[in-house]
């Protein structure tokens, strides 16, 4: 998941403009987007307990937007979650990959 968020910055870099500008950008974040979500699912739920804060169940249902409703896709929508919602979703992941390998 932390390798998804990685790939999505690195693709965008933080650049709005840079994200609109391109498909191929929108389709590797979408599809970032769509691992990111669905490995998520597959996390333990002790684990997700640790982060309770962090919304999985709209994680998951994100995920199945994504997957269901490719063309129906708001991609104003995608940036708000790019901008809004996967930073705080990357101090979680790495402070759950603390816990389980703490000299990482």
């Amino acid at each position: 998941m932390l390798d998804c968020l990685k790939r999505i910055n690195e693709y965008t870099g933080h650049q709005k403009g840079r994200f609109d500008g391109s498909r191929l950008v929108q389709d590797a974040v979408i599809r970032n987007l769509q691992v990111l979500a669905e490995s998520s699912q597959r996390l333990s739920a002790d684990l997700k307990a640790s982060e309770m804060q962090t919304p999985w169940r709209e994680l998951s249902g994100f995920r199945n937007v994504i997957v269901h409703d490719y063309l129906g896709i708001d991609l104003d929508a995608v940036w708000l979650v790019v901008e809004q919602d996967l930073p705080p979703l990357s101090e979680a992941l790495s402070r759950m990959r603390l816990r389980l390998l703490p000299s990482a």
